[in-house]
């Protein structure tokens, strides 16, 4: 069990980190906003939510790998 949660969280925070530098150096956290009202949230919240929000969905792709390379059992 431990052994698969670092085959999952593992690649994920490496592409969150990777995914987090490439979209923020060409997007200004200042700027965003929110069905058309500026965010108001500092930049620093910013770039930690959207590093988390990485984070989760490349855990989720490497769980569902995960899940799907498992041997099916006989019931």
């Amino acid at each position: 069990m431990g052994k698969n949660l670092m085959y999952v969280a593992w690649p994920a925070f490496l592409g969150a980190c990777l995914l987090e530098g490439f979209v923020f150096a060409f997007v200004d956290p200042q700027l965003l906003q929110w069905a058309g009202r500026p965010l108001g949230w500092s930049s620093q919240s910013v770039l930690t939510a959207a590093f988390f929000v990485f984070w989760g969905v490349g855990a989720a792709t490497s769980g569902l790998t995960i899940v799907l390379s498992s041997p099916v059992r006989d019931r």
